[in-house]
């Protein structure tokens, strides 16, 4: 009599779970689908257009979907769903290793020196960015987005023959056009890579030798920008490998090495300073408050160095009244081996 009971209330209960599983199925494979073509323009070294750059920015993150995906699957009892669920998260674990050359230099050192770079966000973060830079005294200071009023406020607290930076290069600007360049070591003019924000150039005389400056503030990846935002990477890949001369280019790429846009640069032999210190994959944007801790994010603010650089240490530094956290590297500059 039970085992009748049993068998008639079975394949109900069967029934009832089958459209739970079926939905399961339905949003794990609309999970996997995304992340897919994601991954799919990440293996290819493409871009792809809207909305996978935006996602790329955020490829570590992926594995959440990933995760949830094969969790929905295995509940839906989908054995080609948990493979395809394996073989994404095997991917997604290969790519997320850190990209770009390594590697010591071999001659002697020269002079160390301490760079700062910084997005303000339409100058909001200007008054927080001049307390940390009192706090940290960097050598060069990069900031972007840096409008009338951060340019001047800039030039009152660390400017003049008797300042703290005595030597600028600056794009005057509005919004987020405007950039500056600070620097304790004499600046001579250089041309700056064409961007449609202020990206200024200089030739710096650290200790007796000439270092190349230029700040990188390309247009960001917003649907319909793309390829304004492919051009001016592009630009800034030919500064890279315009000169011989030790360089350092630093600011906000609005890329992470997750963009192929960004990975042909680091391909022209400049390494990432947050690298070399230990620090790749920290996210850098978006940060909302100094205080708080930045959990979700991506790294779009470098400094990239030519060989003749190492970088002993790297700090993400809390800015209020801005979305990007500041970079701080201290490197040493070696005789070209």
């Amino acid at each position: 009599m039970e085992t009748a009971t049993a068998e008639r209330t079975g394949p109900a209960e069967v029934r009832r779970r089958s459209p739970a599983r079926t939905l399961a199925a339905w949003l794990a494979t609309l999970l996997l689908t995304g992340v897919s073509v994601v991954m799919g323009c990440r293996a290819t070294g493409r871009d792809g257009i809207t909305p996978v750059p935006q996602l790329l920015a955020f490829l570590p993150w992926l594995l959440a979907p990933t995760g949830l995906a094969l969790l929905l699957f295995l509940l839906a009892r989908r054995r080609t769903g948990l493979v395809w669920g394996v073989l994404v998260l095997g991917a997604l674990a290969w790519f997320i290793e850190p990209y770009g050359k390594t590697g010591e230099p071999t001659g002697t050192p020269l002079a160390e020196l301490r760079v700062l770079t910084s997005n303000v966000q339409f100058g909001r973060g200007t008054d927080s960015l001049v307390a940390a830079v009192r706090r940290a005294r960097p050598d060069i200071v990069f900031v972007e987005e840096c409008e009338y009023r951060c340019s001047a406020t800039l030039e009152r607290a660390f400017g003049g023959s008797d300042g703290t930076y005595p030597y600028r290069r600056a794009v005057e600007g509005a919004g987020s056009d405007g950039s500056v360049i600070l620097s304790r070591f004499p600046l001579r003019a250089a041309a700056g890579v064409p961007g449609t924000m202020g990206m200024p150039g200089a030739v710096a005389d650290v200790r007796g030798h000439d270092v190349r400056l230029q700040l990188a503030h390309p247009m960001p990846p917003l649907p319909g920008q793309l390829d304004v935002w492919r051009r001016e990477l592009g630009r800034i890949r030919d500064y890279a490998v315009a000169g011989d001369d030790p360089t350092i280019l630093a600011g906000d790429f609005n890329a992470s090495q997750d963009h192929a846009a960004f990975r042909r640069i680091l391909d022209t032999g400049l390494r990432d300073g947050a690298r070399l210190a230990g620090a790749d994959r920290t996210p850098s944007w978006p940060a909302r408050t100094a205080g708080g801790r930045l959990r979700l994010g991506a790294q779009i603010d470098h400094v990239l160095v030519s060989p003749d650089f190492s970088a002993n240490s790297a700090d993400f530094l809390g800015i209020d009244g801005t979305d990007h956290r500041a970079l701080l590297v201290d490197l040493t500059l070696h005789q070209h081996g």
